[in-house]
Protein backbone atom coordinates (compact mmCIF):
# COMPACT_ATOMS: atom_id res chain seq x y z
CA UNK A 1 0.00 0.00 0.00
CA UNK A 2 2.75 2.42 0.98
CA UNK A 3 4.74 1.65 -2.21
CA UNK A 4 1.67 2.32 -4.36
CA UNK A 5 1.07 5.63 -2.59
CA UNK A 6 4.64 6.66 -3.23
CA UNK A 7 4.50 5.79 -6.94
CA UNK A 8 1.44 7.96 -7.44
CA UNK A 9 2.72 10.89 -5.39
CA UNK A 10 6.34 11.11 -6.65
CA UNK A 11 5.72 12.71 -10.10
CA UNK A 12 3.56 15.51 -8.70
CA UNK A 13 5.91 16.14 -5.80
CA UNK A 14 8.99 16.33 -8.03
CA UNK A 15 7.31 18.73 -10.47
CA UNK A 16 6.33 21.00 -7.60
CA UNK A 17 9.63 20.87 -5.73
CA UNK A 18 12.12 21.12 -8.61
CA UNK A 19 11.85 24.85 -9.34
CA UNK A 20 12.35 26.19 -5.79
CA UNK A 21 15.24 23.81 -5.22
CA UNK A 22 17.03 25.00 -8.34
CA UNK A 23 16.29 28.61 -7.40
CA UNK A 24 17.77 28.29 -3.92
CA UNK A 25 20.72 26.17 -5.08
CA UNK A 26 22.06 29.22 -6.85
CA UNK A 27 21.91 31.13 -3.58
CA UNK A 28 23.86 28.44 -1.70
CA UNK A 29 27.07 29.34 -3.50
CA UNK A 30 26.79 32.92 -2.24
CA UNK A 31 26.92 31.85 1.40
CA UNK A 32 30.65 31.22 1.55
CA UNK A 33 33.35 32.11 3.99
CA UNK A 34 31.71 35.16 5.56
CA UNK A 35 32.30 34.64 9.28
CA UNK A 36 31.08 31.06 9.32
CA UNK A 37 32.00 30.74 12.97
CA UNK A 38 29.10 30.87 15.41
CA UNK A 39 31.36 31.34 18.44
CA UNK A 40 34.48 33.46 18.15
CA UNK A 41 37.89 32.87 19.71
CA UNK A 42 38.50 35.82 22.01
CA UNK A 43 41.92 34.93 23.39
CA UNK A 44 44.52 32.17 23.09
CA UNK A 45 47.39 31.50 25.49
CA UNK A 46 49.97 31.22 24.00
CA UNK A 47 48.75 33.79 21.50
CA UNK A 48 48.87 33.24 17.78
CA UNK A 49 52.40 34.16 16.66
CA UNK A 50 53.81 34.28 20.20
CA UNK A 51 57.34 33.15 21.10
CA UNK A 52 57.55 31.80 24.64
CA UNK A 53 60.77 31.15 26.55
CA UNK A 54 59.71 27.88 28.19
CA UNK A 55 57.25 25.11 27.24
CA UNK A 56 53.73 25.99 28.44
CA UNK A 57 52.10 23.70 30.98
CA UNK A 58 48.69 24.29 29.42
CA UNK A 59 46.94 25.92 26.49
CA UNK A 60 44.00 28.23 27.20
CA UNK A 61 41.32 29.10 24.62
CA UNK A 62 38.64 31.64 25.52
CA UNK A 63 35.56 31.95 23.29
CA UNK A 64 32.74 34.47 23.02
CA UNK A 65 30.18 31.91 24.21
CA UNK A 66 30.17 28.44 25.81
CA UNK A 67 31.53 25.66 23.58
CA UNK A 68 32.07 21.89 23.67
CA UNK A 69 35.40 20.56 22.35
CA UNK A 70 35.33 17.99 19.55
CA UNK A 71 38.90 17.82 18.23
CA UNK A 72 42.02 19.22 19.94
CA UNK A 73 45.40 18.54 18.35
CA UNK A 74 48.96 19.86 18.56
CA UNK A 75 51.08 19.73 15.42
CA UNK A 76 54.77 19.55 16.37
CA UNK A 77 57.74 21.03 14.46
CA UNK A 78 58.51 17.73 12.76
CA UNK A 79 54.95 17.40 11.47
CA UNK A 80 53.75 14.79 14.00
CA UNK A 81 50.34 15.39 15.56
CA UNK A 82 49.41 14.75 19.18
CA UNK A 83 45.78 14.46 20.28
CA UNK A 84 45.03 16.62 23.33
CA UNK A 85 42.46 14.69 25.36
CA UNK A 86 43.07 16.13 28.84
CA UNK A 87 41.23 19.42 29.32
CA UNK A 88 38.95 21.35 31.65
CA UNK A 89 35.97 23.33 30.38
CA UNK A 90 34.95 26.41 32.36
CA UNK A 91 31.93 27.94 30.62
CA UNK A 92 33.54 29.69 27.61
CA UNK A 93 37.17 28.94 28.58
CA UNK A 94 38.95 25.74 27.57
CA UNK A 95 42.02 24.84 29.63
CA UNK A 96 44.01 22.12 27.81
CA UNK A 97 46.85 20.16 29.39
CA UNK A 98 50.03 20.43 27.29
CA UNK A 99 52.06 17.29 26.48
CA UNK A 100 55.20 16.83 28.53
CA UNK A 101 58.66 17.28 27.05
CA UNK A 102 57.92 19.87 24.38
CA UNK A 103 61.13 21.03 22.75
CA UNK A 104 62.03 24.17 20.85
CA UNK A 105 60.49 25.12 17.53
CA UNK A 106 57.14 26.12 16.06
CA UNK A 107 53.86 24.42 17.01
CA UNK A 108 50.26 24.70 15.81
CA UNK A 109 47.37 24.26 18.25
CA UNK A 110 44.40 23.07 16.18
CA UNK A 111 40.93 23.15 17.70
CA UNK A 112 37.43 22.28 16.61
CA UNK A 113 34.51 22.91 18.96
CA UNK A 114 30.72 23.01 18.89
CA UNK A 115 29.21 26.41 19.67
CA UNK A 116 26.16 26.88 21.85
CA UNK A 117 23.81 26.94 18.86
CA UNK A 118 25.06 23.52 17.74
CA UNK A 119 27.41 24.55 14.92
CA UNK A 120 31.06 23.56 14.52
CA UNK A 121 33.81 26.17 14.83
CA UNK A 122 37.48 25.52 14.05
CA UNK A 123 40.77 27.37 14.00
CA UNK A 124 44.42 27.25 14.93
CA UNK A 125 47.06 29.22 16.81
CA UNK A 126 50.75 29.13 15.85
CA UNK A 127 53.36 29.66 18.58
CA UNK A 128 57.04 28.95 19.08
CA UNK A 129 59.09 27.75 22.03
CA UNK A 130 62.51 29.38 22.39
CA UNK A 131 62.63 30.60 18.78
CA UNK A 132 60.70 29.94 15.56
CA UNK A 133 61.77 26.75 13.84
CA UNK A 134 63.36 26.64 10.42
CA UNK A 135 60.19 25.03 9.06
CA UNK A 136 56.81 26.32 10.16
CA UNK A 137 54.34 23.64 11.17
CA UNK A 138 51.30 23.44 8.85
CA UNK A 139 48.12 25.14 9.99
CA UNK A 140 44.71 23.53 9.84
CA UNK A 141 42.97 23.79 6.49
CA UNK A 142 39.93 26.02 6.40
CA UNK A 143 38.45 25.29 2.97
CA UNK A 144 34.76 24.60 2.49
CA UNK A 145 33.74 20.99 1.85
CA UNK A 146 31.03 21.65 -0.71
CA UNK A 147 29.68 18.07 -1.00
CA UNK A 148 29.08 17.99 2.77
CA UNK A 149 27.59 21.48 2.73
CA UNK A 150 25.17 20.67 -0.10
CA UNK A 151 24.22 17.37 1.54
CA UNK A 152 23.44 19.16 4.83
CA UNK A 153 21.32 21.71 2.96
CA UNK A 154 19.35 19.09 0.99
CA UNK A 155 18.76 17.02 4.13
CA UNK A 156 17.49 20.12 5.90
CA UNK A 157 15.03 20.86 3.06
CA UNK A 158 13.82 17.25 3.07
CA UNK A 159 13.31 17.39 6.84
CA UNK A 160 11.37 20.65 6.54
CA UNK A 161 9.15 19.12 3.85
CA UNK A 162 8.47 16.07 6.00
CA UNK A 163 7.62 18.11 9.07
CA UNK A 164 5.69 21.01 7.60
CA UNK A 165 4.00 19.44 4.58
CA UNK A 166 3.81 15.83 5.78
CA UNK A 167 3.01 16.14 9.50
CA UNK A 168 1.16 19.42 8.89
CA UNK A 169 -0.86 17.67 6.18
CA UNK A 170 -1.72 14.84 8.57
CA UNK A 171 -2.99 17.40 11.09
CA UNK A 172 -5.10 19.11 8.41
CA UNK A 173 -6.58 15.78 7.28
CA UNK A 174 -7.63 14.84 10.80
CA UNK A 175 -8.80 18.21 12.11
CA UNK A 176 -9.99 20.29 9.13
CA UNK A 177 -10.96 17.88 6.38
CA UNK A 178 -9.80 14.69 4.69
CA UNK A 179 -9.19 16.31 1.32
CA UNK A 180 -8.45 13.53 -1.16
CA UNK A 181 -6.50 10.26 -1.41
CA UNK A 182 -3.87 12.09 -3.46
CA UNK A 183 -3.24 14.52 -0.59
CA UNK A 184 -2.84 11.63 1.84
CA UNK A 185 -0.33 9.98 -0.48
CA UNK A 186 1.73 13.16 -0.76
CA UNK A 187 1.63 13.66 3.02
CA UNK A 188 2.79 10.08 3.54
CA UNK A 189 5.55 10.48 0.94
CA UNK A 190 6.94 13.64 2.51
CA UNK A 191 6.80 12.10 5.99
CA UNK A 192 8.79 9.09 4.77
CA UNK A 193 11.32 11.41 3.11
CA UNK A 194 11.61 13.27 6.40
CA UNK A 195 12.11 10.00 8.31
CA UNK A 196 15.10 9.30 6.07
CA UNK A 197 16.44 12.85 6.32
CA UNK A 198 16.24 13.11 10.13
CA UNK A 199 18.84 10.43 10.98
CA UNK A 200 20.89 11.23 7.88
CA UNK A 201 21.17 14.85 8.97
CA UNK A 202 22.64 13.67 12.30
CA UNK A 203 25.43 11.88 10.46
CA UNK A 204 26.05 14.91 8.28
CA UNK A 205 26.18 17.09 11.41
CA UNK A 206 28.86 14.73 12.73
CA UNK A 207 30.85 15.04 9.49
CA UNK A 208 30.72 18.82 9.71
CA UNK A 209 31.68 18.83 13.39
CA UNK A 210 34.70 16.59 12.81
CA UNK A 211 35.70 18.22 9.52
CA UNK A 212 35.36 14.92 7.62
CA UNK A 213 34.31 14.40 4.01
CA UNK A 214 31.29 12.39 2.85
CA UNK A 215 33.04 8.96 2.91
CA UNK A 216 33.36 9.40 6.69
CA UNK A 217 29.58 9.00 7.08
CA UNK A 218 30.12 5.30 7.78
CA UNK A 219 32.33 5.85 10.84
CA UNK A 220 30.80 5.31 14.27
CA UNK A 221 32.49 8.42 15.67
CA UNK A 222 30.66 10.51 13.06
CA UNK A 223 27.27 9.45 14.40
CA UNK A 224 28.31 9.70 18.03
CA UNK A 225 29.51 13.23 17.44
CA UNK A 226 26.35 14.23 15.61
CA UNK A 227 24.17 12.86 18.38
CA UNK A 228 26.25 14.63 21.04
CA UNK A 229 25.41 18.07 19.62
CA UNK A 230 22.21 19.95 20.37
CA UNK A 231 21.05 19.09 16.85
CA UNK A 232 20.90 15.43 17.93
CA UNK A 233 18.01 16.38 20.22
CA UNK A 234 16.26 18.24 17.40
CA UNK A 235 16.59 15.25 15.07
CA UNK A 236 15.24 12.83 17.72
CA UNK A 237 12.16 14.98 18.42
CA UNK A 238 11.65 15.55 14.68
CA UNK A 239 11.76 11.79 14.05
CA UNK A 240 9.11 11.28 16.75
CA UNK A 241 6.94 13.97 15.10
CA UNK A 242 7.34 12.30 11.70
CA UNK A 243 6.48 8.87 13.10
CA UNK A 244 3.35 10.29 14.73
CA UNK A 245 2.42 11.99 11.45
CA UNK A 246 2.93 8.79 9.43
CA UNK A 247 0.69 6.74 11.71
CA UNK A 248 -1.91 9.53 11.85
CA UNK A 249 -2.05 9.60 8.03
CA UNK A 250 -3.11 5.96 7.72
CA UNK A 251 -5.08 5.51 10.98
CA UNK A 252 -8.69 6.14 11.93
CA UNK A 253 -10.20 9.47 13.07
CA UNK A 254 -9.77 9.13 16.85
CA UNK A 255 -6.11 8.01 17.00
CA UNK A 256 -5.38 10.14 13.94
CA UNK A 257 -6.49 13.31 15.72
CA UNK A 258 -4.42 12.60 18.81
CA UNK A 259 -1.27 11.55 16.93
CA UNK A 260 -1.43 14.41 14.43
CA UNK A 261 -1.77 16.91 17.28
CA UNK A 262 1.21 15.34 19.05
CA UNK A 263 3.16 15.52 15.79
CA UNK A 264 2.28 19.19 15.27
CA UNK A 265 3.39 20.17 18.78
CA UNK A 266 6.56 18.08 18.42
CA UNK A 267 7.51 20.11 15.34
CA UNK A 268 7.67 23.25 17.46
CA UNK A 269 9.60 21.43 20.19
CA UNK A 270 12.12 20.06 17.69
CA UNK A 271 12.88 23.47 16.21
CA UNK A 272 13.14 25.06 19.65
CA UNK A 273 15.67 22.47 20.85
CA UNK A 274 18.63 23.84 18.84
CA UNK A 275 19.70 26.40 16.28
CA UNK A 276 20.47 30.12 16.09
CA UNK A 277 17.21 31.44 17.47
CA UNK A 278 16.87 28.97 20.33
CA UNK A 279 20.41 29.78 21.51
CA UNK A 280 19.70 33.53 21.63
CA UNK A 281 18.92 35.34 24.85
CA UNK A 282 16.48 35.74 26.51
CA UNK A 283 15.57 32.11 25.93
CA UNK A 284 12.27 32.43 27.77
CA UNK A 285 11.26 34.57 24.76
CA UNK A 286 13.17 32.94 21.88
CA UNK A 287 12.33 29.29 22.52
CA UNK A 288 8.54 29.83 22.78
CA UNK A 289 8.74 32.10 19.72
CA UNK A 290 10.52 29.37 17.72
CA UNK A 291 7.89 26.88 18.93
CA UNK A 292 4.98 29.08 17.78
CA UNK A 293 6.70 29.90 14.49
CA UNK A 294 7.21 26.22 13.70
CA UNK A 295 3.65 25.22 14.61
CA UNK A 296 2.25 28.11 12.56
CA UNK A 297 4.29 27.14 9.50
CA UNK A 298 3.19 23.50 9.78
CA UNK A 299 -0.49 24.46 10.06
CA UNK A 300 -0.34 26.70 6.99
CA UNK A 301 2.03 24.69 4.79
CA UNK A 302 0.32 21.42 5.68
CA UNK A 303 -3.02 22.74 4.44
CA UNK A 304 -1.90 23.67 0.93
CA UNK A 305 -1.62 20.22 -0.65
CA UNK A 306 -4.93 18.88 0.79
CA UNK A 307 -6.79 22.04 -0.27
CA UNK A 308 -5.35 21.99 -3.78
CA UNK A 309 -5.99 18.28 -4.17
CA UNK A 310 -9.58 18.60 -2.94
CA UNK A 311 -10.44 21.23 -5.56
CA UNK A 312 -8.47 19.40 -8.26
CA UNK A 313 -10.60 16.30 -7.58
CA UNK A 314 -13.75 18.49 -7.47
CA UNK A 315 -14.68 16.99 -4.14
CA UNK A 316 -18.11 17.92 -2.81
CA UNK A 317 -16.50 18.54 0.55
CA UNK A 318 -13.95 20.99 -0.86
CA UNK A 319 -16.01 24.19 -0.25
CA UNK A 320 -16.80 23.18 3.34
CA UNK A 321 -13.14 22.29 4.00
CA UNK A 322 -12.08 25.64 2.56
CA UNK A 323 -14.50 27.53 4.81
CA UNK A 324 -13.27 25.73 7.93
CA UNK A 325 -9.67 26.45 7.00
CA UNK A 326 -10.43 30.13 6.29
CA UNK A 327 -11.87 30.55 9.77
CA UNK A 328 -8.78 29.11 11.50
CA UNK A 329 -5.84 30.28 9.38
CA UNK A 330 -5.82 33.95 10.54
CA UNK A 331 -4.92 32.87 14.08
CA UNK A 332 -2.07 30.65 12.86
CA UNK A 333 -0.71 33.36 10.56
CA UNK A 334 -0.88 35.93 13.36
CA UNK A 335 1.12 33.67 15.70
CA UNK A 336 3.58 32.82 12.92
CA UNK A 337 4.15 36.45 11.95
CA UNK A 338 4.41 37.75 15.52
CA UNK A 339 6.94 35.08 16.49
CA UNK A 340 8.92 35.70 13.30
CA UNK A 341 9.10 39.43 13.94
CA UNK A 342 10.31 38.89 17.53
CA UNK A 343 13.01 36.47 16.39
CA UNK A 344 14.13 38.74 13.54
CA UNK A 345 14.48 41.73 15.87
CA UNK A 346 16.54 39.70 18.36
CA UNK A 347 18.77 38.16 15.70
CA UNK A 348 19.29 41.18 13.44
CA UNK A 349 19.73 44.04 15.97
CA UNK A 350 19.97 46.63 13.16
CA UNK A 351 18.31 47.30 9.81
CA UNK A 352 21.69 47.60 8.08
CA UNK A 353 22.40 43.95 8.85
CA UNK A 354 19.75 43.01 6.26
CA UNK A 355 22.21 43.80 3.46
CA UNK A 356 25.60 43.85 5.22
CA UNK A 357 25.58 40.26 6.53
CA UNK A 358 25.00 36.87 4.90
CA UNK A 359 22.34 36.08 7.50
CA UNK A 360 20.54 39.33 6.68
CA UNK A 361 20.61 38.64 2.95
CA UNK A 362 19.08 35.22 3.52
CA UNK A 363 16.39 36.85 5.68
CA UNK A 364 15.79 39.46 2.97
CA UNK A 365 15.29 36.73 0.35
CA UNK A 366 12.91 34.91 2.68
CA UNK A 367 10.95 38.11 3.37
CA UNK A 368 10.56 38.78 -0.36
CA UNK A 369 9.14 35.29 -0.87
CA UNK A 370 6.89 35.74 2.16
CA UNK A 371 5.49 39.02 0.81
CA UNK A 372 4.42 37.25 -2.38
CA UNK A 373 3.05 34.34 -0.34
CA UNK A 374 1.02 36.65 1.90
CA UNK A 375 -0.35 38.47 -1.14
CA UNK A 376 -1.48 35.20 -2.68
CA UNK A 377 -3.01 34.14 0.63
CA UNK A 378 -4.88 37.46 0.84
CA UNK A 379 -6.25 37.04 -2.69
CA UNK A 380 -7.39 33.53 -1.81
CA UNK A 381 -8.95 34.63 1.48
CA UNK A 382 -10.79 37.77 0.36
CA UNK A 383 -11.50 37.27 -3.35
CA UNK A 384 -11.57 33.56 -4.18
CA UNK A 385 -12.73 31.71 -1.05
CA UNK A 386 -16.30 33.04 -1.16
CA UNK A 387 -17.02 32.39 -4.86
CA UNK A 388 -15.24 29.01 -4.76
CA UNK A 389 -17.31 28.03 -1.72
CA UNK A 390 -20.49 28.83 -3.69
CA UNK A 391 -19.44 26.57 -6.56
CA UNK A 392 -18.02 29.17 -8.98
CA UNK A 393 -15.92 27.00 -11.33
CA UNK A 394 -13.81 29.95 -12.51
CA UNK A 395 -12.97 30.89 -8.92
CA UNK A 396 -12.17 27.24 -8.15
CA UNK A 397 -9.75 27.09 -11.09
CA UNK A 398 -7.99 30.31 -10.04
CA UNK A 399 -7.85 29.08 -6.45
CA UNK A 400 -6.20 25.82 -7.51
CA UNK A 401 -3.59 27.73 -9.49
CA UNK A 402 -2.97 30.10 -6.59
CA UNK A 403 -2.55 27.19 -4.16
CA UNK A 404 -0.02 25.56 -6.52
CA UNK A 405 1.91 28.83 -6.57
CA UNK A 406 1.78 28.92 -2.76
CA UNK A 407 3.23 25.39 -2.59
CA UNK A 408 6.12 26.39 -4.86
CA UNK A 409 6.75 29.49 -2.74
CA UNK A 410 6.67 27.49 0.50
CA UNK A 411 9.23 25.02 -0.87
CA UNK A 412 11.40 27.92 -2.01
CA UNK A 413 11.18 29.40 1.51
CA UNK A 414 12.28 26.04 2.96
CA UNK A 415 15.26 26.02 0.60
CA UNK A 416 16.25 29.59 1.45
CA UNK A 417 15.77 29.06 5.20
CA UNK A 418 18.07 26.03 4.96
CA UNK A 419 20.92 28.41 4.11
CA UNK A 420 20.79 29.81 7.65
CA UNK A 421 22.62 26.65 8.70
CA UNK A 422 25.78 28.24 7.25
CA UNK A 423 25.42 31.84 8.40
CA UNK A 424 25.85 33.26 11.92
CA UNK A 425 23.21 35.83 12.92
CA UNK A 426 24.29 39.45 13.40
CA UNK A 427 23.50 38.97 17.09
CA UNK A 428 26.28 36.37 17.37
CA UNK A 429 28.66 38.52 15.33
CA UNK A 430 27.96 41.51 17.60
CA UNK A 431 28.50 39.41 20.71
CA UNK A 432 31.81 38.17 19.33
CA UNK A 433 32.87 41.71 18.44
CA UNK A 434 31.97 42.95 21.93
CA UNK A 435 33.86 40.15 23.67
CA UNK A 436 36.81 41.38 25.72
CA UNK A 437 40.49 40.79 25.04
CA UNK A 438 42.60 39.65 27.96
CA UNK A 439 46.16 38.73 28.92
CA UNK A 440 47.69 37.24 32.06
CA UNK A 441 51.08 38.66 33.08
CA UNK A 442 53.14 37.27 35.94
CA UNK A 443 56.49 37.90 37.60
CA UNK A 444 57.98 36.73 40.87
CA UNK A 445 56.66 39.77 42.75
CA UNK A 446 53.24 40.27 41.22
CA UNK A 447 50.75 39.12 38.63
CA UNK A 448 47.95 40.86 36.76
CA UNK A 449 44.95 39.97 34.62
CA UNK A 450 44.35 42.74 32.08
CA UNK A 451 40.95 42.78 30.34
CA UNK A 452 40.07 45.28 27.61
CA UNK A 453 36.38 45.63 26.74
CA UNK A 454 35.36 45.43 23.96
CA UNK A 455 38.36 43.65 22.53
CA UNK A 456 38.39 45.54 19.23
CA UNK A 457 39.80 48.83 18.05
CA UNK A 458 37.95 51.95 19.12
CA UNK A 459 36.72 53.31 22.42
CA UNK A 460 37.42 50.77 25.18
CA UNK A 461 37.85 50.42 28.92
CA UNK A 462 40.41 48.38 30.81
CA UNK A 463 40.04 46.33 33.98
CA UNK A 464 43.09 45.13 35.93
CA UNK A 465 43.09 42.51 38.67
CA UNK A 466 46.39 42.32 40.58
CA UNK A 467 47.81 39.77 43.04
CA UNK A 468 51.15 38.84 44.52
CA UNK A 469 53.35 36.27 42.81
CA UNK A 470 51.94 33.55 45.09
CA UNK A 471 48.27 34.41 44.35
CA UNK A 472 47.62 36.49 47.47
CA UNK A 473 45.78 39.85 47.46
CA UNK A 474 48.02 42.79 46.61
CA UNK A 475 47.21 46.13 48.24
CA UNK A 476 48.90 48.51 45.79
CA UNK A 477 49.11 52.25 46.22
CA UNK A 478 48.93 53.11 42.53
CA UNK A 479 48.42 51.23 39.26
CA UNK A 480 49.25 52.69 35.84
CA UNK A 481 48.46 51.15 32.47
CA UNK A 482 50.88 51.80 29.61
CA UNK A 483 49.91 50.73 26.07
CA UNK A 484 51.86 51.03 22.81
CA UNK A 485 51.78 49.63 19.30
CA UNK A 486 55.28 49.91 17.78
CA UNK A 487 54.22 48.30 14.49
CA UNK A 488 51.67 51.07 13.94
CA UNK A 489 54.03 53.81 15.14
CA UNK A 490 52.00 54.48 18.30
CA UNK A 491 54.15 55.41 21.29
CA UNK A 492 53.26 54.84 24.91
CA UNK A 493 49.76 55.78 26.08
CA UNK A 494 49.82 56.18 29.88
CA UNK A 495 46.64 56.09 31.92
CA UNK A 496 46.34 55.96 35.74
CA UNK A 497 43.90 53.34 36.98
CA UNK A 498 41.22 53.95 39.60
CA UNK A 499 40.47 51.38 42.28
CA UNK A 500 37.02 49.81 42.17
CA UNK A 501 35.05 48.60 45.15
CA UNK A 502 35.58 44.96 44.11
CA UNK A 503 39.37 45.24 44.37
CA UNK A 504 40.05 45.64 40.65
CA UNK A 505 41.53 48.72 38.97
CA UNK A 506 39.81 50.40 36.05
CA UNK A 507 40.83 52.70 33.20
CA UNK A 508 37.97 54.37 31.29
CA UNK A 509 37.76 56.63 28.23
CA UNK A 510 40.58 54.78 26.52
CA UNK A 511 40.94 54.87 22.73
CA UNK A 512 42.85 52.21 20.79
CA UNK A 513 42.73 53.49 17.20
CA UNK A 514 44.10 50.45 15.36
CA UNK A 515 43.85 46.67 15.72
CA UNK A 516 46.82 44.38 16.09
CA UNK A 517 49.29 43.36 18.78
CA UNK A 518 49.58 45.99 21.49
CA UNK A 519 52.29 45.96 24.13
CA UNK A 520 50.82 46.36 27.61
CA UNK A 521 52.78 47.35 30.69
CA UNK A 522 51.26 47.57 34.15
CA UNK A 523 53.20 49.64 36.68
CA UNK A 524 52.24 48.65 40.23
CA UNK A 525 53.45 50.92 43.02
CA UNK A 526 53.60 48.53 45.96
CA UNK A 527 55.26 50.96 48.39
CA UNK A 528 57.27 54.18 48.32
CA UNK A 529 60.36 52.17 47.48
CA UNK A 530 59.00 49.24 45.45
CA UNK A 531 57.63 49.35 41.91
CA UNK A 532 56.66 46.23 39.96
CA UNK A 533 56.47 46.39 36.17
CA UNK A 534 54.58 43.67 34.31
CA UNK A 535 54.80 43.51 30.50
CA UNK A 536 52.93 41.44 27.95
CA UNK A 537 51.21 41.56 24.57
CA UNK A 538 47.45 41.72 23.97
CA UNK A 539 45.70 41.20 20.63
CA UNK A 540 43.09 43.82 19.71
CA UNK A 541 40.64 42.77 16.97
CA UNK A 542 39.53 44.99 14.06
Amino acid sequence: MIIACIRKAVPYFLRTALFPLLLAAAALSTVQGEALAHAALVHADPEDGAVVATPPKSFVLTFSEPVSPIVLKLTEPGGDTAVLDHFMLHDSTLDIEAPAGLGGGTYVLNWRVISEDGHPVSGSAVFSIGAPGAQTAPAAAGSIDWPVRVAIWLARIALYAGLFIGVGGAFFRNWIGEGSPAASRIALLTVLVGLIAAPLSVGLQGLDALGLSLPGIGQAITWRTGLSTTYGTTAAIAAAALAAGAIATVSGPRPGKLLSLVGLLAIGAALAASGHASAAQPQWVTRPAVFLHGVGIAFWAGALVPLGAAFAARSREAPAILRRFSRTIPLAVLALAAAGIVLAVIQMQSVEALWTTAYGRVLTAKLCLLVVLFLLAAVNRFWLTGPAGRGDRGAELRLRRSIRAEIVLVLAIFAVAGLWRFTPPPRALAEAAAAPASVHIQTGKAMAELTITPGHAGSVSASIMIMTGDFKPLDAREVTLVLSNPAAGIEQIRRPAARNGDGTWRVGNLALPVPGKWMARIDILISDFELAKLEGAIEIRP
